[in-house]
């Protein structure tokens, strides 16, 4: 029997720490707004998260913060979200009448069941998700 030397090894730690903490991060980056995605979320019933936001806005940077820590505690919430890009999806921008970027607008299904805007408390967000999110089990 051939043991692994040590170099070895450590390659091989290194290049699956590097895969997990890819899928990590991939599992955390949020979805493009597209009306496709939207309509077949809508018609699946599922819950989705509307996200108006811009690349420059400090409001939006908290919001995604906590967005981010909610699904790290809950990866099985059933949650999509959807980022409509404030600066360039003016359309959805005002479909949504989304009166500035930092609009979260929670849906399920067809229903709209939580709009805000600014808002940057932890509890209420967390709050709003989990009054929506599919029961693990």
């Amino acid at each position: 029997m051939r043991i692994m030397s040590l170099k070895s090894a450590t390659t091989i730690l290194a290049l699956l720490a590097g895969l997990f903490m890819s899928t990590w991060t991939l599992a955390l980056e949020k979805e493009p707004f597209t009306k496709e995605r939207f309509d077949k979320l809508q018609e699946q019933g599922s819950t989705i998260l509307v996200d108006v936001s811009a690349t420059w806005c400090p409001t939006c940077q908290r919001q995604h913060e906590i967005l981010d820590k909610y699904r790290e505690e809950n990866p099985n919430s059933g949650i999509t979200m959807l980022t409509v890009d404030f600066d360039n999806q003016k359309e959805w921008v005002k479909h949504f009448k989304a009166p500035r970027q930092s609009t979260l607008i929670l849906y399920k299904g067809t229903n709209q069941v939580w709009f805000s805007v600014a808002e940057t408390r932890q509890e209420k967000i967390f709050e709003a998700l989990d009054n929506v999110k599919v029961e693990e089990g």
